[in-house]
């Protein structure tokens, strides 16, 4: 392609997998669970599931207090004493949450097209796999989606002292590449920390995935570019490639 850009960065859950289905999924068979071997009526057992999604979207994680299956154990754990009232259900909850997680990470997979983007991308440009949450949660993705072998570097937020979007990962991830700001573009589809930490480190560009057609909550930080897809990233790095041209 000839680019002007020499690296991209790519963020991981929702933008080359996706974890929102594969979370679904294990949700599902949990649901299949409680019903089968503990007698569940089936909207209790959605309502326990609906509970735990809402924990996990407003999940505070600090590694010094507690390791994240302690944490993830206890979301299952309050649920299905919301839902069923008693006493806490501690095995219970273990059975739930090692079913949710098992069944995630199996339908955690990088698709045929992705790979072959991603492999033709790297012929022209260093790529780099820049992914927010604890280490230990995020390395069991990246291990169960085989991606290692695709990036020239993978940085995970729970390991560095700050996580997007604030500048100090992007620099560092800059550093491990040997390029500048300038030179790089983020592609993410978390408007809060993809996108805003790519306009806080001053990157080259910004890239919104946004499957859904979301229209954002103003205020928001705003993309250089949106697009459905990221199979469309190609098309975008040479638009960016032709606008530097024209302005030299």
């Amino acid at each position: 392609m000839g680019l002007t850009v020499r690296a991209v960065f790519f963020d991981l859950d929702n933008t080359l997998i996706d974890t929102a289905r594969a979370s679904r999924k294990g949700m599902l068979e949990v649901i299949k669970l409680l019903q089968s071997k503990y007698h569940y009526y089936k909207e209790e057992a959605e309502i326990i599931c609906d509970k735990v999604q809402v924990k996990l979207s407003k999940e505070c994680f600090h590694p010094s207090n507690t390791c994240i299956t302690d944490l993830r154990t206890s979301h299952w754990e309050e649920a299905i004493q919301e839902t069923k009232g008693g006493a806490a259900n501690r095995k219970l909850a273990e059975e739930c949450y090692l079913l949710w997680k098992s069944t995630r990470l199996q339908h955690m997979t990088l698709a045929e097209d992705v790979k072959a983007m991603l492999t033709e991308l790297r012929k022209e440009v260093y790529l780099l796999l820049l992914t927010n949450g604890d280490r230990q949660t995020q390395r069991e993705k990246i291990e169960a989606c085989a991606c290692q072998s695709y990036f020239d570097a993978i940085v995970v937020g729970g390991e560095q002292k700050e996580e997007k979007p604030a500048p100090s990962i992007f620099y560092h991830c800059c550093n491990l590449l040997g390029v500048q700001p300038g030179d790089c573009v983020m592609v993410g589809d978390t408007l809060e920390t993809d996108i805003q930490g790519g306009l806080n480190a001053g990157l080259k560009a910004t890239v919104w995935i946004n499957k859904n057609g979301i229209v954002p909550q103003k205020p928001s930080p705003m993309p250089h570019y949106t697009v459905s897809s990221v199979l469309e990233l190609p098309a975008v790095l040479q638009s960016i490639d032709c606008k530097v041209s024209m302005s030299t």
